[in-house]
């Protein structure tokens, strides 16, 4: 059967797997946008701005584990994807972008909106294709996806001319469909390499499971959390590890690094094993890479055999999917009682509080957010996405996160504005489960323009907005490194409520902190999108740190919160 090149890439779709999609229509991609007319299935979602559509795309593949997809017009409309392309990047979130190109006559006259995307992109997804004949566009298709979600997962980006979209080719799709992986099957080296590891594990003295975004993105919360509960090894997480293992259970310390808690980076210091799952060991986790961990050995087991060894040296390398490999370990292992390791533990864990909130008679951002907690112990299938800042930190710091893949955040690229397109993406991605978009004003202010899509679509979004008037991180950086030369911190914005209410969404403003928790309780109780705007101290500062160019022995704590 022949179909039209746009027709073909609606079919395509569908038989990945796709239902909803991200974009904003323009003229080389308007053949695709005249052919959804016919394909209800594919739910579209019209965002205001096409980097918001990648960020919504990418919240709907970390819900779903299928990859996101997003489509915009060429130039401009395909540029403005590249930020949400690298923050997918960044974070191993699958992807598939479809962009609209200037017909193939033109190419290379400079035509109206014609821009060289996939050069652009190359150097920030796992592949480019522009597809110069609609009988290969099926194919292209189909291996798109493919490479969108195995080994490392990352961004695809699928390039096609108007005209290749408008000429009649048969469509023939594969069977399987691309983004359905075989089951790994172990090397005879990494299953070798898995004795090694057990081996390790149960000679240590003074080991430590550290859980990051592999976790997270390999569905392997139970096979974590058996390695844990058989061994009796606490578990501290990355970032984006939050939500990968119980932060209630007995086990759970929480977060490490630049801004984790004091006691986890002294923990590293202290620690002989480290086990590494699903984790790159970047700089925001090791401080200095040289002097990370200077009495462990390190087993690290991650997708990209690449990034093993590549920032710190490691003793056993596990390359692979970590749900796999965590299933041949976990029969290996064995449970060592180490009172005097946990005893440390304990003792610098109740001798370091780190989360105390300092006094004052401004409403500081940490009193909401252990209200927030409050909900979310209520209801642990809520979803929280965040933006990237001070309050970002915070969110980690004080929300406790006890159900799988609960905890969605731009962790490496750290791209403000992330929050309430990718809270998009994960609210149509997870209907049945309640999402928070914590929000800061700076960021808040890069994206705001999609409360229209919001309202349009009549998404559940609760928003919460830490309006402390000034880009807080930053601030803080150039008054404790900088001299104190406040230089374009100050970050003045509209009247949040009356901009929620010009959409449509009823919102709040809240100041004091008796009015928190009844605000938090009216959002939950609406049927709609709700916004609540928290006007909260506009001094506080994000502890623990570690200072720039320092290791985690060096992470410093707040002195007005010790205690």
């Amino acid at each position: 059967m022949k179909l039209k090149g746009s027709e073909i890439i609606c079919e395509s779709l569908l038989k990945e797997g796709i239902d909803v999609i991200f974009g904003h229509p323009g003229g080389a991609i308007l053949p695709f946008y005249d052919a959804l007319w016919s394909y209800p299935q594919l739910k579209h979602i019209l965002v205001r701005h096409e980097q918001s559509a990648a960020h919504a795309a990418d919240g709907y593949a970390r819900m779903t584990g299928k990859p996101g997809v997003c489509v915009a017009t060429s130039g401009p409309g395909a540029t403005n994807l590249v930020t949400g392309i690298m923050n997918a990047r960044a974070d191993s979130i699958p992807m598939v972008c479809i962009t609209g190109q200037v017909a193939r006559p033109v190419l290379g006259s400079e035509a109206f909106q014609e821009c060289d995307i996939c050069s652009i992109a190359a150097a920030c997804s796992k592949r480019t294709y522009m597809v110069m004949s609609t009988d290969d566009l099926a194919s292209t298709i189909h291996e798109a996806f493919r490479t969108a979600v195995s080994g490392r997962p990352g961004p695809v980006l699928v390039d096609v001319p108007r005209d290749v979209q408008l000429e009649l080719a048969e469509f023939n799709y594969p069977e399987t469909p691309g983004c359905i992986v075989a089951p790994e099957e172990l090397s005879d080296d990494t299953l070798s390499n898995v004795q090694r590891a057990a081996q390790l594990i149960n000679q240590s003295e003074r080991p430590v499971i550290i859980g990051g975004h592999g976790v997270v993105m390999s569905r392997a919360f139970e096979e974590v959390k058996d390695l844990a509960e058989t061994t009796g090894i606490p578990v501290i997480n990355t970032l984006l590890g939050l939500s990968g293992f119980p932060r209630t259970h007995e086990l759970s310390l929480g977060m490490l690094g630049m801004h984790g808690m004091y006691w986890n980076n002294m923990i590293i210091e202290q620690a002989d094993l480290i086990i590494g799952l699903g984790m790159r060991f970047d700089d925001r986790v090791t401080g200095k890479a040289s002097t990370f961990a200077p009495h462990a050995r390190i087993i690290h087991l991650d997708i990209e055999g690449s990034q093993i060894g590549r920032n710190v040296p490691v003793e056993v390398p596990l390359e692979g999917d970590a749900k796999t490999i965590l299933k041949s370990l976990v029969p290996l292992v064995k449970n060592v009682d180490r009172p005097q390791w946990m005893a440390y533990i304990n003792e610098t864990r109740d001798t370091h509080p780190s989360l105390a909130i300092p006094r004052s008679d401004t409403l500081q951002a940490q009193e909401v957010l252990v209200e927030i907690n409050r909900l979310i112990q209520e209801n642990p299938e809520t979803v929280v996405v965040t933006g990237v800042g001070q309050h970002q930190m915070w969110a980690a710091q004080f929300l406790e996160f006890n159900n799988s893949n609960t905890f969605v955040s731009s962790g490496g690229l750290g791209t403000m504005g992330f929050e309430l397109p990718a809270a998009m993406g994960v609210q149509l991605g997870r209907p049945s489960a309640p999402v928070w978009s914590i929000a800061g004003d700076g960021g808040f202010q890069m994206t705001l323009q999609e409360l229209a899509t919001v309202a349009q679509e009549k998404l559940p979004l609760k928003i919460a907005l830490f309006n402390n008037g000034i880009l807080g991180m930053i601030r803080q950086w150039q008054e404790l490194f900088f001299e104190q030369h406040l230089k374009e911190t100050p970050i003045p914005g509209p009247d949040y409520v009356k901009l929620a209410n010009s959409f449509g969404i009823p919102a709040v403003k809240v100041s004091n902190q008796e009015d928190v928790m009844p605000a938090l309780k009216k959002a939950n109780e609406e049927d709609g999108p709700y916004l609540i705007e928290f006007v909260v101290d506009s001094e506080s500062h994000v502890y623990p740190m570690v200072p720039p160019g320092g290791g985690l022995g060096d992470t410093l704590e707040d002195p007005l919160t010790r205690v």
